[in-house]
């Protein structure tokens, strides 16, 4: 076995792989830029290398920088985890030379099932049933365009060395094609250094679905099942689970011995992934292969009870494995969240920033389900805007889908995250969409079921009457403490009234009774209904764990001026609790209004200014794009929202931008 493994990534992949390499007694050597010096990987690993700057060109992906790190530690092997080097055939090549073991396939599996025009060729040879698209090179816009036109729209530009949906449009006219060509190509050779593109026909209505391959230096290779990656939003997954709900036993089989095939085809060993896509008739067509730990391997390993990276670290070692296809059995459900720093009240756009409060949900195992979250960061910490925003990876497993779904609505509504915008409401809103629930879904869900994007989420009059009900109990727990304090009551006396009105945002009261005893409140609705209210919440905790009607609620507790900001299940609501005489006063006073900013193009997220499209002076019209800021390795242009002329630009290429910095005005 291996004396010292050396992480070549960063985040949580890295803190996942040290993990398993501790329990396996194998001393861990992480490497960081300028931007890691203080990360959780830096921290949990046995020993630390600085490799540069915090751009991962100048960092993570120069393999002279790693090779120096392999060297002044004597590190025998490496995991390169996913992204950055995992795929690339001259690192491999590089380590094979220098006698140290790549945690991974062989060089020449790389090179003919990482490059995607490559891999579909091979699959083609092989019989595989792949999706009509252009697998050569193509030179510039024009012949993409010529191309494009021959497929049929709409049709996907795809970086060959991509992954994580970067390098990566759906393009629906020649106009879209135009455009989103050149700004692949720039994202590919940015987060790649590769801007090499090919072109296939994007299949409507299609599911995602991928095999997790396992196979070693003898021959031996077994599937473990597929992954449902369907909910995708710009073809970067966001929601897994495991098994999926559309296939049957037939289809899974059919899928897992075509992945095998194909990975003995080219002598592959490690754990990857064979990705398909499968339309409403359950036929499937290869996509690619990924070479690589998959960033959705948890959900495989909860229902199989197999740890991916330990078998990656035995078949490098040169241990046959140790189980056939006949022992991989599929156990319940599991599911994935990703966390992502992104606002999903602005686009989804990054946001960048420190950690304020981060505190996950409990992670065990317990009698009807469990929670696991891999992550990479740590409250305080900074998120950087020089990597992939995601942050976390929550996990939940039940003995069937609804169990595991539950559990995932109670973790993210436990999951607390300060001081950045994320997409923790938008994951819970997908938890209880009725499409989702159901497993009713295609890569088009969020597209269609949230076209003009995430706005929040407006819960049923039922959940609002328990939260109006929770919100009363804790604000007398609230009145008691605070008369306590000031000293105007003692413990045999309870000046808190009885009578109260609940009001949510800008909707209609609830007047309501109070009665409180030493288990809880029982909360009187004026028209009858009446709902028990009970939980240990103190006023200050950021948390309310409540039972409500008999039914959990979790809320997000922080204190607003007379009430609550509570959210749960994907809502976010301002709950006030006044007295009849508070709530008729509040009914008379003037509503303040937003500075009006409809004249202005604000930067929705920090990043730097790629390029300023338009002068001023000029009229630009609906849609017309005026300008690229790139964050987090993804250019985003920015479109005039109505007809206008410019009057000024405040920013030029290369400028750094905060959020709400004003971009340019308008006449």
């Amino acid at each position: 076995m291996f004396k010292k493994i050396l992480i070549a990534n960063r985040g949580e992949i890295a803190c996942r792989v040290i993990k398993t390499a501790k329990r396996m007694g194998i001393p861990t050597v992480a490497v960081y830029s300028d931007a890691d010096r203080n990360a959780l990987h830096v921290k949990m690993a046995d020993e630390a290398v600085h490799i540069g700057p915090p751009p991962a060109a100048e960092s993570y992906i120069v393999i002279d920088k790693i090779m120096e790190a392999i060297r002044s530690t004597g590190a025998d092997a490496v995991h390169p985890g996913y992204g950055f080097l995992s795929e690339n055939r001259m690192f491999a090549e590089a380590l094979e030379a220098e006698g140290v073991a790549f945690i991974g396939p062989p060089a020449s599996a790389i090179e003919q099932m990482g490059d995607k025009i490559t891999s579909k060729k091979i699959a083609a040879e092989a019989g595989v049933s792949t999706v009509p698209g252009h697998m050569g090179l193509i030179a510039d816009a024009a012949e993409a365009i010529k191309i494009s036109g021959e497929i049929g729209y709409p049709v996907m530009l795809k970086a060959s060395a991509g992954g994580g949906g970067k390098g990566m449009r759906i393009a629906w006219s020649e106009d879209e094609v135009a455009e989103g060509f050149q700004a692949s190509k720039n994202e590919a050779a940015s987060s790649f250094g590769d801007d090499r593109m090919f072109i296939e026909k994007f299949v409507t209505q299609p599911r995602h679905i991928e095999i997790q391959v396992l196979a070693d230096q003898h021959g031996n290779a077994i599937y473990l099942g597929e992954r449902e990656c369907s909910i995708q939003r710009r073809n970067q997954k966001v929601i897994e689970e495991a098994p999926s709900p559309f296939l049957d036993e037939a289809t899974r089989k059919a899928m897992g011995e075509q992945a095998v095939s194909l990975a003995q085809a080219v002598g592959y060993t490690s754990a990857g992934t064979v990705e398909f896509i499968v339309d409403g008739e359950r036929n499937f067509y290869f996509l690619e292969m990924n070479t690589r730990l998959q960033v959705e391997h948890p959900v495989t390993e909860l229902i199989t009870g197999v740890d991916l990276v330990e078998q990656m670290i035995r078949v490098a070692a040169g241990q046959p494995l140790e189980m056939a296809q006949s022992d991989v059995t599929l156990t319940g459900w599991a599911i994935e969240s990703r966390l992502y720093a992104e606002d999903p009240y602005r686009g989804f756009l990054p946001s960048i920033g420190r950690l304020t409060r981060y505190r996950p949900p409990e992670e065990g195992h317990w009698e009807t389900h469990c929670v696991r979250n891999d992550t990479g960061v740590f409250e305080g910490g900074e998120i950087s805007m020089y990597y992939d925003p995601m942050i976390a990876k929550l996990c939940t497993w039940g003995p069937d889908r609804p169990t595991a779904l539950e559990a995932m609505r109670v973790a993210l509504d436990s999951f607390e995250v300060e001081g950045i915008g994320h997409n923790l409401p938008f994951l819970s809103a997908v938890m209880d969409h009725p499409k989702f629930a159901s497993g009713d879904m295609t890569t088009a869900f969020i597209a269609e079921e949230y076209p003009d994007g995430f706005e929040g989420v407006d819960l049923p009059d039922g959940e609002k009457r328990r939260i109006a009900a929770a919100a009363a109990a804790m604000h007398r727990v609230a009145e008691i403490r605070r008369t306590r304090v000031s000293g105007r009551m003692d413990n045999h006396e309870r000046h808190v009234g009885s009578d109260w009105v609940v009001v949510m945002g800008g909707e209609v009261p609830w007047p309501l009774i109070v009665e409180g005893d030493r288990g809880g409140a029982t909360i009187r609705f004026e028209d009858g209904i009446e709902m028990r209210v009970e939980g240990d919440w103190t006023p200050g905790q950021s948390l309310a764990r409540m039972t409500v009607d008999g039914r959990p609620l979790v809320l997000k507790v922080g204190k607003v001026p007379g009430g609550f900001r509570l959210r749960t299940r994907g809502a976010d609501v301002k709950v006030h609790v006044r007295t009849p005489r508070q709530a008729e006063l509040a009914t008379l006073m003037p509503e303040k209004l937003p500075p009006d900013t409809s004249r202005m193009l604000l930067c929705p997220m920090p990043g730097l200014v790629v390029k300023i499209d338009v002068e001023e002076g000029q009229e630009v019209q609906d849609g017309q794009a005026l300008c690229t800021v790139e964050a987090m390795k993804m250019e985003n242009i920015l479109r005039a929202e109505r007809k206008g002329v410019v009057a000024k630009i405040n920013a030029a290429p290369g400028d750094s931008l905060a959020v709400d910095d004003v971009i340019m005005e308008f006449e």
